[in-house]
């Protein structure tokens, strides 16, 4: 079996006196795409920062077999690339110089190399933003600059991708295009752990779903197994409709339930 890209073990986030991530586990493999699920206030985002190196946390992160904390900051870099929500960007910057900031923990300095300008070339045409390379990034939409934002991760070309709601603000071509190239890079060899809110994003693009409620795991499989009517209902507090379509299973969002 191929060795853990991410490996979190008894991983806890205190917040003041408040335990927003409490004891939690988990592994990812090379290959595999893994949404994080859950309601708002679960800790998702929190998980997410800690995964990253971002936050402080007790228990142990490692890194391609590698202790957090042993890392330094460029190497964490380069063996994670950290996709935050919110993209927002003040700096009027062509969005080629915005995607080339990913090739900093790759040594990039103000003259990129052929390598630096291939991975550039390469993040924008895959998030489909190559036409844009000399325009102002201030002056995209919201969704543009999401897909500019994804690019400079992709450019850092580091194997595992933490993304947080990265199809927030896209239309649903978009959100499409972000969720495959994001399967095309843990085909490649590399792994992708993800928030979603979009239940039905999660169960058609992800491998695996963990779902958190109030900072601890209380699933984690495959979608088909983790997204019942019955565990819905339990953590999001919903009626769902779940039904399959060639062979991917769709979640429907019904009604609000008591929790």
């Amino acid at each position: 079996m191929s060795a853990a890209i991410l490996s979190l073990t008894d991983v806890s986030v205190r917040l003041g006196k408040r335990t927003i991530v409490d004891r939690v586990s988990l592994s990812v493999k090379p290959g595999e795409v893994v949404a994080i699920a859950g309601p708002n206030g679960a800790g998702k985002t929190t998980l997410l920062r800690a995964a990253a190196g971002l936050i402080d946390a007790s228990g142990a992160i490692e890194l391609t077999g590698v202790r957090l904390e042993r890392l330094s900051l460029a190497e964490r870099a380069r063996r994670r690339s950290y996709l935050p929500q919110g993209h927002v960007i003040h700096w009027p910057l062509p969005v080629a110089e915005v995607v080339a900031l990913g090739r900093i923990p790759r040594g990039a300095g103000a003259d990129l190399s052929l390598a630096d300008l291939a991975a550039v070339d390469r993040a924008m045409n895959e998030t489909a933003i190559a036409e844009y390379a000399d325009r102002p990034v201030t002056t995209l939409s919201g969704g543009e600059r999401a897909r500019v934002a994804l690019a400079r991760v992709l450019a850092t070309e580091a194997p595992l991708i933490l993304a947080d709601e990265p199809t927030a603000s896209l239309d649903p071509r978009y959100q499409l295009l972000v969720m495959d190239t994001l399967r095309r890079h843990a085909i490649a060899g590399g792994a992708v752990v993800a928030v979603l809110h979009d239940l039905a994003l999660a169960a058609r693009f992800a491998d695996r779903v963990v779902l958190i409620d109030s900072g601890r795991v209380v699933a984690d499989g495959m979608p088909r197994e983790v997204f019942t009517q019955e565990r819905l209902a339990s953590v999001f507090g919903i009626q769902v409709a779940v039904t399959e379509i060639a062979g991917t299973p769709v979640v429907v969002p019904l009604a609000v339930t008591a929790r």
